[in-house]
């Protein structure tokens, strides 16, 4: 099987996994990178919405003058930018815009972080059935089905939750790595369902889905101790923890977009700099890259 382009997004630009020639934006840091259409969207120095080809040659093309940016969800002719401040944006133009219907959200008085700063739209999802779905931290997931016009809870914003990614292939299925462990919803964010049972650890802050398991990165906690990726089939079943290949633990937490799948692709990048690569849905994997400059995230065309 040809190996899938990879693109790692670092502390010193986008680089593509395996071209040490191939860097864009250097120099800056590239917090998240999707790529959508025959295009890749990124957030770089956590103010800027960058937007470029699949091979990661690009541009900025809209600034926030105050506060920060941290994700970005391309929905066709739309782009949504989410940020510090439990803020969402929808890119118009070159200006971010910043939505009220989020603002006007229900509990949003009650968003918070541990630390007392306040909450961060933290990741973004679409479904294959059009809902949208917003992490925030710590506030839960909030769900639009009406493209943005109103929002609504769906979850126990206690569960503290690091990255929502619903499935490309089940309407109405999506999945939260949450400090509870992996959360479930099949029916749009009605209800959710939590899977503790078999993870040595219940914090968790990465999850991806490929053709037929879902992936979830966990821990004892935030400091990232004993941390470790697990599959876990899509459709329910038990824990797998994935070793072959992989270290006995990682030296911290594989975080939020750090872990990425698609068909039966899957990679994953520890805080090192290094990354793993499975070709058969994470039974086998292999390192493709290491001492990459502070990974922040990484990216499959």
């Amino acid at each position: 099987m040809e190996r899938p382009l990879i693109l790692a997004g670092t502390d010193d630009g986008l680089r593509v996994v395996g071209d040490d020639e191939s860097v864009t934006g250097a120099g800056h840091e590239m917090l998240q990178a999707v790529p959508a259409n025959g295009e890749m969207w990124a957030i770089s120095d956590g103010s800027t919405v960058w937007r470029g080809r699949s091979d990661g040659e690009g541009r900025s093309v809209a600034t926030i003058a105050d506060g920060r940016v941290n994700c970005v969800l391309p929905l066709g002719e739309r782009v949504l930018v989410g940020g510090s401040s439990a803020s969402l944006y929808e890119l118009v133009a070159d200006r971010l815009v910043r939505s009220a219907a989020f603002d006007a959200a229900p509990g949003r008085r009650d968003w918070y972080t541990p630390w007392g700063g306040p909450p961060d739209v933290r990741s973004m999802s679409v479904g294959r059935e059009g809902n949208i779905y917003v992490n925030v931290h710590v506030g839960g997931v909030l769900r639009s089905a009406d493209a943005g016009a109103s929002w609504d809870e769906t979850m126990d914003i206690h569960a503290d939750v690091h990255q929502v990614v619903a499935d490309p292939n089940a309407p109405g299925t999506a999945f939260a790595a949450t400090a509870r462990g992996l959360a479930t919803t099949s029916d749009g964010g009605d209800s959710w369902v939590f899977h503790a049972a078999g993870l040595h650890g219940t914090y968790c802050r990465a999850v991806a889905t490929s053709a037929e398991y879902v992936f979830i990165s966990a821990s004892l906690g935030s400091n990232g101790r004993q941390a470790a990726v697990y599959r876990i089939p899509c459709g329910g079943g038990e824990y797998e923890r994935c070793t072959a290949g992989l270290p006995d633990w990682f030296s911290n937490n594989v975080d939020t977009f750090c872990l990425v799948a698609a068909g039966s692709v899957v990679a994953a990048g520890d805080p090192n700099g290094t990354v793993y690569l499975s070709r058969d849905e994470g039974a086998t994997w292999d390192v493709v890259a290491s001492g990459l400059p502070g990974l922040h995230c990484l990216a499959l065309v």
